[in-house]
């Protein structure tokens, strides 16, 4: 029986994990080994190991690693801290594969401590491009750390290629998280309000946003601005709250202070993957910076107002509507995403991400694999 090791560090990648957790845990010919790390053991966000254990899957080993501080040096400590805590895991148990997703520092942390291990690595969602985080560097650096990549479209697969790795290594999957939506049922607005204990209005816009970690100084400037933006333009919001990054504390407090301000404005710190999936279906339009409006919502033909440059550089649906930082900006881009007109020109549109197949075409590479010398030993393809 094969050992998948699964790393999760945070609410946003389980959700996207979700299906293929299931899927590994109902093979009888694969172990699922779950690693459990990051914003997961924090209380400050949610302590949300607790919902993994409610969903019914055995966590493996606990990697705590978060200092509570967001600043630079905060962050670094807790990647060091990290490499440790890691590094402890793996002594203690050898998954036979290590799957690693995304471009977070906690998810960096895990695969650089694999490396001495000799353990294989595959990578979900390389080749991507995201030009105002550190994100964009992390997930390069773990492209070139990992042995196999699932990659969500064929022109990241031609990036990963020309990174250097082997075009054998590199499989064009889809993007994950799409699989969920024909796994869950979603929750109609009665049942959401029940379930989150709030009264969900409509015409609601889902503003989700995170801190620009290449443009951490200027966090301050840029909540004002959004949250300026939508006092303007007098529209029910809820707000989900931010990852653990530099200025993510300000963004969680800008958040506070503007929901205690406005009667129809309110906030939930975790929707989980199937409150945050029906909050998209039942949005009037999304605002923020956060991927699942460039990834998920085009499945919902949601309107998406993208602020900034922490998403640019992906490949986008036409249901994005870029915009930089203003006020009157993302005012103006609000308009337009919440219109009519703008809204029927998404009914026909197909999502560039796939059709939320990844499940069995990851499920097949990682049991059919060789785990062998050939795996382990990296050549550079030279274009």
């Amino acid at each position: 029986m094969r050992t998948i090791g699964v790393v999760t560090v945070g609410r946003s990648d389980y959700g996207i994990y979700l299906p293929l957790l299931r899927a590994i845990q109902a093979d009888p010919d694969l172990q699922l080994f779950l690693i459990v790390s990051g914003m997961h053991l924090s209380p400050e966000f949610g302590l949300t190991v607790r919902a993994i254990e409610k969903d019914g899957f055995e966590i493996g080993q606990q990697v705590e690693m978060l200092l509570s501080s967001d600043t630079p040096e905060g962050i670094v400590k807790s990647m060091g801290l990290g490499m440790i805590g890691f590094a402890q895991a793996y002594a203690r148990f050898l998954p036979d594969i290590l799957v690693v997703l995304g471009d977070r520092f906690e998810m960096h942390a895990a695969a650089l401590a694999a490396l001495p291990f000799r353990i294989p690595v595959a990578h979900l969602h390389g080749g991507e491009l995201t030009f105002g985080a550190i994100d964009d560097a992390l997930r390069h650096s773990i492209t070139k750390l990992s042995h196999l990549h699932f990659v969500s479209t064929q022109e990241y697969a031609y990036r990963v290629i020309q990174m250097g790795e082997e075009p054998w290594r590199v499989v064009v999957s889809g993007a994950l998280s799409l699989d969920n939506l024909s796994a869950i049922n979603l929750l109609d607005r009665g049942e959401f309000s029940r379930q989150f204990g709030i009264h969900l209005p409509d015409n609601f816009l889902l503003v989700t946003y995170h801190p620009v970690t290449l443009e951490f100084e200027q966090t301050e400037w840029q909540m004002d601005e959004l949250l300026a933006a939508l006092d303007i333009c007098q529209q029910p919001v809820l707000f989900t709250m931010p990852n653990a990054d530099t200025g993510g504390r300000v963004i969680r407090q800008k958040i506070l202070e503007g929901v205690s301000g406005h009667s129809e404005w309110l906030v939930v710190e975790n929707l989980g993957s199937l409150g945050y999936f029906s909050a998209m279906k039942l949005a009037r339009a999304m605002v923020g910076n956060s991927s699942s409006g460039i990834i998920e919502a085009p499945s919902f033909a949601l309107p998406v107002v993208n602020i900034g440059t922490r998403q640019r550089g992906r490949t986008f649906a036409k249901n994005v509507i870029n915009t930089d930082y203003s006020r009157h900006a993302i005012q103006n881009a609000i308009v337009l995403a919440a219109s009519s007109d703008f809204r029927a020109e998404l009914l026909d549109m197909l999502n560039p991400y796939g059709l939320g197949q990844a499940v069995p075409i990851i499920l097949e590479n990682l049991k059919g694999v060789e785990i062998n010398h050939k795996l382990l030993q990296k050549v550079f393809c030279n274009l």
